[in-house]
């Protein structure tokens, strides 16, 4: 059903994304279920969110990259935010996964947001 336009659906997230997979993606490759069901959300425009995973990154890379962008993903490459100062490695992991859950906007933000350094201080 997740390969079929009409299995409703608030989006669809891909983590970890390979840089093979988000190819596949950007160049319409639906050669797997995986790669089928992202092409579907894209057809449908509902979201679909890259965390892509490779670094460092050629030019081969920011072309599919920006690809996947232009076919209407959001490619977001899972980077920590060191600004809200997380304490343990969990925390990292958490802000990730909450952010990539909000780009999908169907449920109430969970990310912590940045409210200036003194929000923050240590």
């Amino acid at each position: 059903p997740i390969a079929s336009g009409s299995f409703p659906t608030a989006g669809m997230i891909v983590a970890p994304c390979s840089m093979r997979t988000l190819s596949a993606i950007a160049y319409c490759n639906a050669d797997s279920l995986l790669n089928r069901a992202a092409d579907v959300h894209l057809k449908e425009r509902r979201p679909l969110i890259l965390l892509a995973r490779e670094t460092p990154l050629h030019l081969g890379h920011l072309r599919a990259m920006t690809a996947a962008t232009e076919a209407g993903a959001i490619v977001m490459p899972p980077v920590p935010a060191f600004y809200l100062a997380p304490k343990c490695v969990d925390d990292i992991i958490d802000q990730i996964a909450y952010r990539a859950v909000d780009l999908l906007r169907a449920f109430e933000p969970t990310a912590r947001e940045w409210r200036g350094p003194a929000s923050y201080a240590g």
